[in-house]
This record gives C-alpha cells, sequence and structure tokens, in this order.
C-alpha cells in the first residue's frame, strides 16, 4: 500500500457507449469511486478522477448494425446521453474524454509502438473463426456458444455471463456467428500477443504476496485463480473494422483490441485534463508517491488486475494500482440486468421520473452495494430505504431542529449554558464519527460509511427524544438553549459527513443552516462550536420527501411491460408439423360458436363447463381452461368450436367438442377468436 500518498489518481471503468447508464454501472463502479472522490477532496488531497467513454470494440458495431447506422453515430449519441446522466446525477469527474478522441488515438498508439519496438510482443499467425457468409473474421462478441466451464448455451466468444469466466471464441462448444447464424470455419491471421506467462513470478510476487492482506477477497480470488491456472500469451489485436489502427507495418486492416486500448484512455484523460489545466500529466501516472485506485465490476477484473499492469510493467516507467476495490453484479427485481433486453433501471429515465432526487437513488444502491457479493435491486426497497431512513431519521431530525430553532429563537443558534453529562458525552461522540466513518472508507468499505452516517442522525433523533426540549421549555428555557445548540451541532456535523453519499443534500442543508463554506472533517472531529451562538439559519425545508405507492407502481409496470414485449421477441415458434392431405385437413368441422354459460367443475381446479351455442345445436364442452379464466368473464365470448370431436367423459361429464385456443407470449391462454360478424354455426373452411 502506499503509504501518506502526495496524491490520488482515482480512475473509473469507461462505459460503453452502446446503450445509457443504468443502475447496476452505478452501483459497481460509479458511486463508489464518486464517494471516494469527494471524500478525499474534503481531507485536502490532491485529486484526480478520470473517466471516459469506451468507443471502441464489437459492442459497438453489434449496436450499430441492430440500429442500421453508422459506429459514429452510435457514440456519438450514448456519449451525449451519458456525460449528461453523469452530470445530472453529481459524479465529481475530474476529467470525462472518450477513447474517439485524438488525444487517446495517439497515446494508445505510441503506447503500443513502445511495447513494440522493444520487442514485447510475439507475432503469430493464429486460426481464427471466420464467417464465409459474411466473409470476415468473427470479433469475440460476434461469437456464441456452449461455455466449457459450466455449459451456458449463450456465452460470448470473450466470456460467459453466467460463470463469469473469461473465454477465447475458439474455447466455444458449437460456436455459431451472431451475424448469419452460421457456423464459423477457421482461418488463418496474424495478429500481436501480450506474452502474459513472461510476467507470471511478477504478478504472484507483486498481488498474490503483496496484497495477500488489502485487497478484497473477491478480486484478490479471481486473480489467484488465474495465476494459478497459468497465464498464456493474449492477443491485443483483432480483425475489426472499428477502433484504432494497428501502428505497424503489415498490420492493414487491423485493430488495436478494445481491452488493449480501453485501460489506455484513463492515461489520455489525464493529459486532457492536464492541457486543459496548464499541470504536468506525468506525476499522476508515474511518480512513486500518487496512489493509484482503479474503480470497476467485477466482469473487468482481469483486465485491470493482470493485463494493464502487465502493460505497464512491460511499458516500464509508470506506478500500479495500490488497490482494485471490484464490486460484485446487482441484480434488477431478482433478475440479471441486461442493455441488450432493456432490463434496466436507466439513470437519465430515473433523473426524469424523480426530479431531484440524485441523493435517494444514491442512498438505495450505496446501502445496498453489491460489495462482496451479488446483491437485488426492487422498488419496494427503494422506496422503504426512501420512506423509512431517509425521511423518518435524517430528514425527521433536521425538520425537528430547525423547526424548533425557528420557533423558540427566531432562527438564531441560542447561547449555550452549562452542559450537562448527556451534553458532554454526545458531543464527544460526534467527534469520533469523521475518524469512524474515514476508516471504512479507507478500506473501500462503502455501505458499512453510510450506515455510520446514518448513526450521526440516529445520534441526534435520539439526544431529541432523549431530551424533550418541547417539553422542558416550559420550566427551564435556559436548558433548551443548550440542547437546541447540542442537537445544531450534529446538524452542522452532518452537512459536512453527508457530502461524499449525499452531495444534494449537504448543499440543501448548508444552504438551510446558512453554512457558506463547507465544515472540513478535521473541524467536525476536533470542535464543537460547528456553528456558534448568534449565527442565523434560514427556514425549515424537507430534506427528503415521502415516495408513494403510485409512484413505485409506474416502475413496476414498467419492467413488467418489458418482461412481456422480451418473451414476444425471443418467442419460439413450434416447428411445423407433418405435412397432411387436404382431405385430412376437411375431416375436420370447425364452428364459429358463442359461450351461453360457464361454470367450474366441482373438485376440479383446471375445468370449466361451458354450454355453447354452435349455431347447430347448444353443448356441452369441459374445457381445461378455469386457470386462466373466471366463468363470469367469457360468458358471451365468440369462440372457434371443433364440434365432431368425438365426445368424451371427465369426471361424468360428456364434452362435446373442443374450443380452439393458443397461448401469448407470457405463456397466457388465449381464445382464437372469429370475426364478431360471423354468425354462431359458420364453418371455418
Amino acid at each position: 500500500m502506499t503509504q501518506n500518498p502526495k496524491r490520488y489518481t482515482i480512475t473509473a471503468a469507461l462505459p460503453y457507449t452502446n446503450g445509457p447508464i443504468h443502475i447496476g454501472h452505478l452501483a459497481g463502479v460509479y458511486v463508489p469511486s464518486d464517494i471516494y472522490s469527494r471524500y478525499l477532496r474534503l481531507q485536502g488531497r490532491d485529486v484526480l478522477f478520470v473517466c471516459g467513454s469506451d468507443e471502441h470494440g464489437v459492442a459497438i458495431s453489434m449496436k450499430a448494425k441492430k440500429e442500421g447506422i453508422s459506429p459514429q453515430e452510435v457514440i456519438d449519441k450514448y456519449d451525449g446521453i451519458i456525460r449528461k446522466s453523469f452530470i445530472d446525477f453529481g459524479i465529481s469527474f475530474d476529467n470525462y474524454s472518450r477513447t474517439s478522441a485524438k488525444i487517446h488515438h495517439d497515446t494508445a498508439s505510441e503506447f503500443f509502438k513502445t511495447l513494440y519496438e522493444k520487442g514485447d510482443f510475439i507475432e503469430q499467425i493464429t486460426e481464427q473463426l471466420y464467417d464465409a457468409k459474411a466473409d470476415q473474421f468473427l470479433a469475440d462478441r460476434f461469437v456464441v456458444g456452449t461455455c466449457p466451464k459450466c455449459g451456458n448455451e449463450e456465452a460470448y466468444g470473450d466470456q460467459c455471463e453466467k460463470c463469469g469466466s473469461t473465454l477465447n471464441a475458439t474455447d466455444l462448444i458449437n460456436p455459431k456467428s451472431t451475424i448469419t447464424g452460421e457456423t464459423p470455419i477457421m482461418k488463418s491471421t496474424k495478429h500481436w500477443f501480450l506474452p502474459l506467462d513472461r510476467y507470471e513470478d511478477f504478478l504472484k510476487e507483486w498481488i498474490l504476496v503483496g496484497h495477500k492482506n488489502d485487497w478484497k477477497p473477491n478480486v484478490y480470488g479471481q486473480v489467484k485463480s488465474w495465476i494459478d491456472g497459468g497465464l498464456e500469451p493474449r492477443a491485443v489485436t483483432r480483425d475489426l473494422d472499428w477502433g484504432i489502427d494497428v501502428p505497424v507495418e503489415g498490420a492493414e486492416g487491423k485493430k488495436l483490441y478494445v481491452w488493449f486500448d480501453a485501460p489506455i484512455g484513463y492515461i489520455s484523460s489525464t493529459k486532457e485534463w492536464a492541457l486543459r489545466e496548464g499541470k504536468d500529466w506525468e506525476p499522476y501516472w508515474k511518480d512513486q508517491d500518487t496512489k493509484l485506485v482503479h474503480f470497476i465490476g467485477k466482469d473487468n477484473i482481469v483486465f485491470h488486475c493482470i493485463i494493464f499492469p502487465a502493460m505497464l510493467k512491460a511499458e516500464g516507467s509508470y506506478i500500479l494500482p495500490d488497490n482494485v476495490p471490484a464490486n460484485e453484479f446487482l441484480n434488477l427485481e431478482g433478475n440479471k440486468l441486461s442493455t441488450s433486453k432493456n432490463w434496466a433501471v436507466w439513470l437519465h429515465e430515473y433523473l426524469e421520473d424523480f426530479p431531484n432526487q440524485q441523493d435517494v437513488l444514491r442512498y438505495a444502491l450505496t446501502s445496498n452495494a453489491p460489495e462482496t457479493k451479488d446483491n437485488d435491486f426492487t422498488w419496494k426497497d427503494f422506496q422503504a430505504r426512501n420512506n423509512n431512513e431517509l425521511v423518518a431519521i435524517y430528514g425527521n431530525f433536521i425538520n425537528r431542529v430547525v423547526v424548533l430553532t425557528n420557533k423558540y429563537y427566531n432562527g438564531v443558534v441560542p447561547q449555550p449554558n452549562e452542559l450537562s453529562e448527556v451534553d458532554e458525552a454526545t458531543l464527544t461522540e460526534l467527534k469520533a464519527y469523521p475518524a469512524v466513518i474515514s476508516s471504512s472508507l479507507e478500506r473501500y468499505r462503502f455501505r458499512e460509511a453510510l450506515s455510520e452516517l446514518m448513526n450521526v442522525a440516529r445520534l441526534g433523533n435520539k439526544y431529541l427524544a432523549d431530551e424533550e426540549p418541547w417539553k422542558v421549555i416550559k420550566d427551564n428555557p435556559e436548558r433548551v438553549q443548550t440542547q437546541m445548540y447540542v442537537a445544531l451541532q450534529i446538524a452542522a456535523a452532518l452537512s459536512s459527513l453527508c457530502e461524499p453519499f449525499l452531495p444534494f443534500t449537504a448543499k440543501k442543508l448548508s444552504r438551510i443552516l446558512k453554512i457558506e463554506s463547507p465544515l472540513s472533517w478535521a473541524t467536525v472531529s476536533e470542535t464543537s462550536d460547528l456553528i456558534p451562538a448568534g449565527h442565523q439559519i434560514g427556514e425549515a425545508e424537507l430534506l427528503f420527501a415521502k415516495i408513494e405507492d403510485e409512484e413505485i407502481q409506474k416502475q413496476i409496470d414498467k419492467l413488467e411491460a418489458t418482461k412481456t414485449a422480451n418473451k414476444a421477441e425471443n418467442k419460439v415458434s413450434e416447428p411445423q408439423k407433418e405435412a397432411i392431405q387436404f382431405d385430412d385437413f376437411a375431416k375436420m368441422d370447425l364452428r364459429v360458436g358463442t359461450i351461453l354459460e360457464a361454470e367450474k367443475m366441482p373438485k376440479a381446479n383446471k375445468l370449466l363447463i361451458l354450454k355453447v351455442d354452435t349455431g347447430i345445436d347448444v353443448r356441452t364442452i369441459v374445457s381445461g381452461i378455469a386457470e386462466s379464466f373466471k366463468p363470469e368473464d367469457i360468458i358471451g365470448k365468440k369462440v372457434t368450436v371443433l364440434v365432431n370431436l368425438a365426445p368424451r367423459n371427465l369426471r361424468g361429464v360428456e364434452s362435446q367438442g373442443m374450443i380452439l385456443m393458443t397461448t401469448n407470449a407470457e405463456g397466457k391462454l388465449v381464445f382464437v377468436n372469429p370475426d364478431a360478424e360471423a354468425a354462431n354455426g359458420e364453418t371455418i373452411n
């Protein structure tokens, strides 16, 4: 670990510009990295927090093909959406760049050439998957097949999203091209490889020995598994039509592999920031007194802990990450988040549906962060955390303090009298919280840190509940001056301590308390006079609003609509049955009918007894539709009836025909209805 660093370089995983930002991205990467950066700035540290849009690679090409537009149009569209969402949500990047920028192309090309000229690459002709029908080599994401490790039949050529294994496309069993659906063939092509096996000893010493005690178990375990399995050379170039050209002779038509170019985006984003601010970029990447921290999701662990460090080590002049506090995955309402299936809560849509409630989502995602295991986001839990915690604990405390101060003292902080033991103990406990919260944040335990922040609000609520100034005011107004003074110190402390987690709330609370310059954490831990006697505060405002059931139901309904649409889109029709002759079809007598009566079959969950007017008679038909329809809802329904089906006795009732049904995308039964103009008894032929 870097001890007492002079500066911090904090990176957040570059989001692919093949779709907007969703809550999985936020919980895994952007909220924790923002909390950490804001916290360090409050400590007065030199912090550089960089990110940018990842605009190369197959994901972009796939999106462009799907939408019928160019890759450039895709990246411009989603870079705009992502960039605005981050700003509106309060993610405090010092620089947000994009890998399509010239400075990035130049930086990545120079990095490749440096390693190439040092002889660090292996040049190899290999057999790669090729789609003969599409006449192109297949990049990893253009291949799907069966994962050799877990048997998932929808694994991609670079990774199985079910078991998390990193793969090569040639590892897949029964591979298929996602472009044409064809089975690809093997074809020779030349590529350049980074020989990871050469760096095995270095990685063992640096990570398995050096970071055994300070890296998160999920990160350390995945890295150890990879190293123990033996490292192999990995290609850093690809046969693609979108990306950064490989800058050497004989590489025409080839691009840098996105996982070679993307992490270099952190460096080029730093250069872009330095040029704008008139600073030197190199200390943030090359000075041993700099602490480098990568915030990523678990699917990026291998690239940030093995491949990128090997690249940096090969180049020779860069520092290595001090920590890579990767989070696990966040699921949504019990199902895995999916951009392609639209199974997500999109940040830009959330900001429209819940205006001025950025901090509610930040709070919900942090308190339920998937730090050590996959967690599940549900709208009901989101509502409960807002109503039962932010509103009922934090907001309630601040509201009571501000209302009472205005009521008793016209908003002026009262002069305290002699402090009681309870007052002293409360203020002493308050002073301890900055160090407690810092300890959790320094160890990347953001859920724990947020819980401690809420304990400050709980401390305030308990103090007021125990002291009851609204009762004491009648007989001992001098005592109430002290009580309200103490409560106001807790409120002032919250305006500072909550800033990393709830920046919009911190700003609003500071405005209510009329604290013009933010209190430092050192001030909170060192003094009890955070907001002095005689200071004028403002009027009460609600920090948080209760979220009603109707708002939550809208979001649940939106997800249900997505689920229905996905089922319809992915529904596979049954294959055609064996061919029959016209005479076989002519044997069936299909008629238009109307259901006249319907009742449940006694002691049978699935059966309804129907009276149907077939136009030729009124007959009884027993139908297994009771779990899908209530009897009263289908009386008068036009139906299609097979009238010449041989009668069959079902639980003592003779059924004389069959109602035609099908199922919809959700698997629910649906009547095959004739046109309303068709009269009972009309034949269907």
